[in-house]
C-alpha cells in the first residue's frame, strides 16, 4: 500500500502538468470550434462506457481518455457564441481560482475546517451585497445554483412566517401547521415552482398573479392575504429580461404581513450597473434574494447565492447541530445552507470580484446588454420580429409559423456558428438569445446574426 501511495505522489506533478496542457489546448480552440459537438463526437462518447475495471487503469491513460473522447463531445458553452439557457462563460480568473481551490480541496462547512475558505466566503458575500445595494447586515451562503438558492430562501421564509403565527416549523414540520399562502407571478421561473415543492409548500398551489406582455406582474387588483404568506417576485424574466414592479408589489406584500422573496438568477445583477439598476428599482426592500454567480458574473459551474436580509431566519431554518460540532454564533456555511460538506465556492466569487471590481462588473453587464441589442437589431434588419423589449441581455425572435421557427432553431444549432435555444413566448414557439458570456464580441454577434439569417433563408 505504501508503494502505491508513493507511486501516486511521484506521478502527480506530471499528471497535473498534462491536465493543464490539455485544458489550455481545449480553451485555446473554444472560440473557433462549432458550438455544438459533431454527431460523430457524441457517438464516440461510448468509448467511455466500459465495464468497471478490476485493478484500475493508469492515471495518465484515464486523463487521456477523458480528453480524447470527453473534450470533443462537450458543448462550447464557455465560448463567445453560446446564447442558450442564460449560461455564462468562465472568466480566466474564475478558472484559475477554480484550479487552485481544487488543489486546496477544502471543505468550507466550518471555519475550523478551512480558515481561508471561511474568510473568502465572508468577504465575497459582503462584496456581493454591497455591489447589489442590498441592506447592511444581509447574510447568506453559497449553494449549487438558483434552484437551491430559491429553496434555501423559501425555507427561511416558510419558517419565519409560521413562527409569526405560533408554529415551529423547523422542529414540528408542516403536518398540522397553519396553511401558508404562496403568491407568484404567472410567469415565475420553473425553479421557483420546483423550490416550493422542495420546501413542502407545493408546486401547484400558489396563487398566480397575472403578467403583462413582458412577463411582469401587473400590480392591480391585488388580493388580500390572511395568515402566514409569502410572495415570490422576479428580477429578470428568463425570456424577456423584464422585472416585476418591485416598489408597489413589495409595499402591498408587507402591508399584508407577507415575506417577499426575489428570484433573480441573472436579473439581480442588473443592480450592479447604474445603466440597468432602474430595471430592478426597489428590490432592496425585499426579505430575501436568490441569484447565480455562474450566469452573469461568469464564474465556473456551479455557484448559486442565497441571501436573506435578516440572516437569523436563515440560520433558524438551516442550522445543523451535533455533539461533535463546535458551538458558535457565527453564520457558518453549514448552518445557513442545506448542505454540510461543501466546496469553497466563495473563493472563486472573491477572485472574480477582486479582479473586476465594481466598475468591471458594471461594464460586463452593460456590454452584454449592448450586444443583445445589437443581435436584436440584426434580426430586425433581416426582416425578423423581435418579440420583446430588449431591456437586459435577453432577445426573443419570432419567426412566424411555429413549424418554421422550430426548423430554423434546429438548423442554427446544427450549423454550429452559434447556439440559440427554443422557447414559447406569448403562446408561440420562438428563439431565445441570452448574451451572458464575458468573451462575446461585436464580431461574434455579427457572425451569429449572419448564421441565423442564412438558416432562416434556407
Amino acid at each position: 500500500m505504501a508503494d502505491q501511495v508513493e507511486a501516486k505522489l511521484a506521478g502527480r506533478p506530471a499528471l497535473l502538468r498534462d491536465a493543464c496542457s490539455r485544458a489550455l489546448a481545449y480553451l485555446g480552440g473554444l472560440a473557433e470550434r462549432p458550438v455544438a459537438p459533431a454527431p460523430g463526437d457524441v457517438a464516440a462518447l461510448d468509448r467511455l462506457d466500459f465495464a468497471l475495471p478490476g485493478p484500475g487503469l493508469d492515471a495518465a491513460s484515464v486523463l487521456a481518455l477523458l480528453d480524447d473522447y470527453g473534450s470533443p463531445g462537450t458543448v462550447a458553452s464557455g465560448g463567445p457564441r453560446y446564447f442558450g439557457f442564460v449560461t455564462g462563460g468562465a472568466l480566466p480568473i474564475a478558472q484559475a481560482a477554480a484550479w487552485l481551490t481544487a488543489a486546496w480541496d477544502q471543505n468550507s462547512a466550518l471555519a475550523v475546517m478551512s480558515p481561508t475558505a471561511s474568510v473568502l466566503n465572508r468577504v465575497a458575500l459582503r462584496w456581493v451585497t454591497e455591489l447589489l445595494g442590498l441592506p447592511a447586515g444581509t447574510g447568506g451562503g453559497f449553494v449549487t445554483g438558483a434552484t437551491m438558492a430559491n429553496a434555501t430562501c423559501l425555507a427561511a421564509a416558510r419558517d419565519a412566517v409560521l413562527t409569526r403565527h405560533g408554529w415551529d416549523a423547523a422542529g414540528r414540520g408542516l403536518v398540522g401547521a397553519p396553511p401558508v399562502t404562496v403568491v407568484t407571478g404567472a410567469q415565475a421561473h420553473t425553479t421557483v415552482r420546483k423550490a416550493l415543492g422542495l420546501v413542502g409548500l407545493g408546486r401547484d398551489r400558489a396563487l398566480l398573479l397575472p403578467a403583462d406582455g413582458e412577463g411582469r406582474i401587473e400590480p392591480r387588483d391585488l388580493p388580500a392575504l390572511t395568515g402566514p404568506a409569502l410572495v415570490c417576485l422576479q428580477a429578470g424574466n428568463v425570456n424577456s429580461g423584464a422585472s416585476d414592479p418591485f416598489p408597489a408589489l413589495i409595499d402591498w406584500a408587507h402591508e399584508q404581513g407577507a415575506w417577499v422573496h426575489v428570484d433573480g438568477a441573472f436579473g439581480l445583477w442588473a443592480a450592479a450597473s447604474p445603466r440597468t439598476a432602474g430595471q430592478v428599482a426597489g428590490i432592496t426592500a425585499a426579505d430575501s434574494w436568490a441569484t447565480d454567480a455562474h450566469k452573469w458574473l461568469n464564474t465556473t459551474y456551479d455557484c448559486g447565492i442565497a441571501l436573506v436580509a435578516d440572516p437569523r431566519g436563515l440560520r433558524a431554518a438551516m442550522e445543523a447541530s451535533a455533539a461533535y460540532l463546535p458551538e458558535d454564533v457565527a453564520l457558518e456555511p453549514m448552518h445557513v445552507t442545506p448542505q454540510s460538506s461543501q466546496r469553497a465556492r466563495g473563493a472563486e466569487v472573491w477572485a472574480v470580484l477582486a479582479a473586476l471590481g465594481r466598475d468591471g462588473v458594471a461594464a460586463l453587464v452593460d456590454r452584454t446588454c449592448a450586444l443583445a441589442r445589437r443581435f436584436a437589431g440584426g434580426m430586425r434588419a433581416a426582416g425578423h420580429t423581435v418579440a420583446n423589449d430588449v431591456v437586459l441581455n435577453q432577445v426573443v425572435v419570432d419567426f412566424g409559423d411555429p413549424e418554421r421557427a422550430s426548423a430554423i432553431i434546429a438548423a442554427v444549432q446544427a450549423e454550429g456558428t452559434c447556439w440559440c435555444g427554443p422557447t414559447v413566448w406569448r403562446g408561440r414557439p420562438a428563439m431565445r438569445v441570452s448574451v451572458s458570456a464575458w468573451n462575446t464580441t461585436e464580431q461574434d454577434i455579427d457572425r451569429s446574426v449572419g448564421a441565423v439569417t442564412a438558416c432562416a433563408a434556407r
